[in-house]
């Protein structure tokens, strides 16, 4: 079984976070922030992995901290558990509809930390969550795992179906690149021979 444990400890947060990449979609997560909460659990669940996730953060000054720092364990997690990455598809992609909202999002596990964000999030915030903070998981996220990430928007007017749309094509992108190809069950996905 592909896992790994984070714990990370700062000024700002407490964050305990385990993460099993052959699971069966088990989401327990208890962030601070119910919207993260919500996106991580579902996120789970499209991506078929097993993900607990503990953290106090500071969030009476606001969410930032908790979702940047969960946005780097989950992003740690993801590195620890692929380890040297041998036999991956290492490419992924999806295109999602929720309801009016379409999300195009495209994954390389290259080594390479790079997000190309294109979201038109039209409100500041889904209920008390700031809608801003979506791209500022998905920058911790990216540079702490050391892959390539697109995220597009193709449709949309409604902010909370933009973001779940989001977290439910990366996790189902996300899915297809760490799945194992048995042809090349003992290869690394590069010709350079390393990523």
């Amino acid at each position: 079984m592909r896992y790994a444990e984070i714990c990370r400890k700062t000024g700002e947060t407490d964050i305990s976070l385990s993460l099993c990449l052959d699971g069966a979609g088990k989401g327990d997560i208890a962030t601070g922030c119910g919207f993260l909460d919500h996106m991580l659990t579902l996120f789970a669940r499209h991506g078929r992995f097993d993900l607990t996730v503990r953290c106090q953060g500071d969030t009476w000054v606001d969410d930032h901290h908790t979702v940047e720092d969960v946005g780097i364990c989950l992003g740690d997690a993801f590195a620890q558990a692929l380890g040297d990455l041998r036999g991956v598809n290492r490419y992924g992609s999806a295109v999602l509809p929720m309801d009016e909202a379409l999300i195009l999002t495209a994954a390389d596990l290259s080594g390479r930390e790079l997000l190309c964000y294109d979201l038109q999030i039209p409100t500041q915030k889904v209920g008390s969550f700031d809608t801003e903070l979506t791209e500022e998981f998905l920058l911790a996220f990216v540079r702490r795992s050391r892959m390539t990430l697109h995220v597009r928007q193709l449709a949309g007017k409604n902010s909370h179906h933009i973001i779940e749309g989001t977290f439910k094509s990366l996790a189902r992108t996300l899915r297809q690149a760490v799945a194992i190809d048995p042809s090349f069950a003992q290869e690394i996905p590069s010709t350079k021979g390393v990523l």
